[in-house]
Parts: structure tokens; C-alpha cells; sequence
């Protein structure tokens, strides 16, 4: 996409945000007391708000510019949600001895349901999960025979995987994010104390 930086919101100081999966739903309800309920969108967007202070004016400054060089929403960049950054042993296709190139995915499952999360933005080098990506065929460590774009979440091999191979990963992501504010109010109460309460950010679609 267009207006993207891919770089992330430092980790220094993106703790205090709240947030999680927004969905956007209509209900209208009918005269009998029943619902209708219609999906609007079939993936959800990921939306996070700050509310937090910051002591450091070193910190504050490194917000400053961030926000500054980013040009309000005009830019996309990464951001690390710390509740939800990892997939493990995730299974992300079949193949079928002609495909080549696979999407990185992460799948939520609850009961019967599950729900398919496309992701783009993979963390070149993890720090808690695993070291770097890892990419299996029928669960065998595969150290070459692909290419894995860091910007897309494309997984290219070089000859396709056989008709029934299990495709998998182990890998660690960012959400696609820009701010949505174009105004950014910081708040100074004593002591070199500053406050934010007014960024949020939202994913973006790649």
C-alpha cells in the first residue's frame, strides 16, 4: 500500500495503550423483540487508544517526532500488540503440487468456530517465540527452497509443495496501524509530567 513506513511505534514506550478486534455490525430490531443482525465486514480491524503519562522528556519527544514524520494519518507504520503478536505450529495451507506462493495466516478457534486472520507484517527477528520465522513441510524445518517477504506475509517457494503437504510456521507479527488523530495533544502538569489522552490508532488493510 501506499503511505507506509515500515518501521514500528517504539517499543519503549507503547506501553498504556487499550484496545483489541473491532467488528462493525448492524442490528435492527424487529417489533416482535427479535433481532437482525447483519455483518458488515468480514475481517475485523484492530483499534487501540492511549491513556497514559510519560516522565521522561526524552520519551515525549520521541513521540513528537514520531507522530511529526508520520504526518498525522497520512502514514501507516507497526505497531506490536503485546496481547497478540505470535503464532505457533499454525498451519497455513495445503498443498497441491501447483501453488507456490501461501499467505502467513493466523487462525482463532472457539467451539465450532474459527476465524482466519490474514497477517502482512512479520517481525524479521523474534524475541520471545522464536528467534526468526520458521517455515515446515509436514512438520520438517525447511532452512531453504523459499523466500518469506517480511512486508507481505508471502511465503514463495521455489518448487511447489506436494499435493497434501501440510504447510506451517512459527513466526512473530505486527498490526498495520496509522494514527487517528491529526492533532496531537500532550498535557504538562508539573514536574516534567506529561500526559496523553488522545491517541488512538487503527489498523490499516494491506
Amino acid at each position: 500500500m501506499s503511505n507506509f513506513d515500515e518501521v514500528r511505534f517504539p517499543e519503549n514506550i507503547d506501553f498504556g495503550f487499550t484496545g483489541g478486534a473491532m467488528y462493525s455490525t448492524d442490528i435492527v430490531e424487529l417489533f416482535s423483540g427479535f433481532e437482525q443482525r447483519n455483518q458488515n465486514w468480514a475481517a475485523s480491524r484492530m483499534k487501540f487508544v492511549a491513556s497514559y503519562s510519560i516522565k521522561n522528556t526524552a520519551e515525549i519527544a520521541q513521540i513528537i517526532a514520531f507522530f511529526r514524520a508520520r504526518k498525522g494519518r497520512t502514514t501507516g507504520f507497526r505497531f506490536r500488540d503485546w496481547t497478540d503478536y505470535y503464532a505457533y505450529d499454525q498451519q497455513i495451507a495445503v498443498g497441491d503440487g501447483t501453488t507456490s506462493i501461501f499467505q502467513l495466516i493466523k487462525t482463532y478457534i472457539s467451539g465450532p468456530t474459527t476465524d482466519t486472520r490474514i497477517i502482512t507484517k512479520i517481525v524479521a527477528s523474534g524475541n520471545e517465540v522464536t528467534t526468526v520465522p520458521n517455515i515446515y513441510l509436514n512438520s520438517i524445518l525447511q532452512n531453504s527452497g523459499y523466500m518469506l517477504d517480511y512486508t507481505t506475509g508471502l511465503v514463495t517457494f521455489t518448487t511447489p509443495p506436494a499435493s497434501g503437504v501440510i504447510i506451517s510456521a512459527d513466526f512473530e507479527f505486527d498490526v498495520p496501524v496509522r494514527f487517528d488523530i491529526d492533532n496531537i495533544q500532550i498535557r504538562h502538569e508539573y514536574n516534567k509530567e506529561f500526559y496523553i489522552d488522545n491517541m488512538t490508532l487503527i489498523e490499516v488493510r494491506i
